[in-house]
């Protein structure tokens, strides 16, 4: 069994509406609270990175699907949408919707569109991430699959 283990530094400066900074690798960035939140909106913030790790996660994990399944793909793109709702003062992510945009090839027939939507379904719950919030973040994914014009 291989274990892979990734590693982040963080520093911060003060108090609640302080700013500070995330070295994880590949990912330097500056973290506050957002201004939706009453913060001060400087850099990223914890509820759009979970939404970046869910959404990277689903989208590789979409490509590598649509590839093995030889689905001749044009262009995959994709939206995410993270909600948050608070109740009294308390902060809770509540669902993230996909939205991935498929098009494929001029040469793609139906029963690839069809393998195609059936995998951009399949990947959210193939998704790392994905299983790493499931019972806590409703997931939904809302698929657009279609060719190009020749």
């Amino acid at each position: 069994m291989a274990e892979h283990h990734f590693l982040l530094k963080a520093d911060w400066h003060g108090g609640r509406n302080s700013t500070g900074f995330i070295d994880a690798g590949g990912l330097k960035a500056e973290i506050s609270i957002p201004k939706e939140m009453d913060g001060p909106g400087v850099g990223t913030n914890p509820d759009e990175m979970l939404l970046g790790a869910a959404a990277t996660c689903y989208l590789i994990t979409l490509a590598a699907m649509l590839e093995r399944a030889k689905i001749p793909v044009s262009q995959l793109k994709l939206e995410s949408e993270g909600i948050v709702e608070v109740e009294q003062g308390v902060f809770t992510y509540k669902k993230i919707i996909h939205r991935p945009k498929v098009t494929l090839t001029a040469e793609a027939d139906g029963k690839d569109v069809e393998k195609a939507r059936q995998l951009a379904e399949r990947a959210e719950k193939s998704c790392m991430i994905s299983r790493a919030v499931q019972g806590n973040v409703e997931l939904q994914v809302e698929a657009e699959i279609g060719t190009a014009e020749e």
